[in-house]
């Protein structure tokens, strides 16, 4: 499957804590930046953060929950679908490194079309972030 990159911007209230997690945790590479935004390389997708320094009275983006399988996904959020190696990987670090889970890591509808590795976590601005990855990416992303 070839892809075209996306890009997707979302706001942060303090850069120097946006660096320290997604720079810093995550491992995404630096690129442009200016006093008010960071660009991130997120596994070859342009992701940007924008400082707001008027986020929700705690700072944070305000979100809402939708059932999917059971567990309440925030709303909105955004992510990569990785391989099952690099969505491993990732989880690992994430659970050695203490990040508290949204929905922990787990093989979502198990057994039938679509079937998927996933976990959401959040960054220090309330942004929910869902990594995913299919065992047939050509075959399941996209799976009725």
């Amino acid at each position: 499957m070839s892809i075209t990159p996306f890009h997707i911007a979302v706001p942060v209230r303090n850069l120097a804590e946006a660096r320290s997690f997604y720079g810093g945790l995550l491992g995404f590479s630096e690129g442009r930046s200016d006093t008010h935004w960071i660009d991130y390389n997120m596994y070859g997708h342009q992701f940007v953060v924008h400082l707001n320094e008027s986020l929700g009275a705690d700072g944070k983006v305000p979100l809402c929950h939708n059932e999917v399988d059971g567990h309440g996904v925030p709303v909105p959020h955004c992510g990569v679908v990785l391989t099952m190696l690099q969505w491993q990987t990732l989880a690992d670090r994430l659970r050695s490194a203490g990040v508290k889970f949204v929905i922990e890591p787990y093989i979502r509808f198990a057994g039938q079309p679509g079937e998927q590795a996933t976990m959401f976590f959040m960054d220090p601005s309330g942004n929910a972030l869902e990594f995913k990855a299919f065992a047939d990416i050509d075959r399941q992303l996209f799976a009725s």
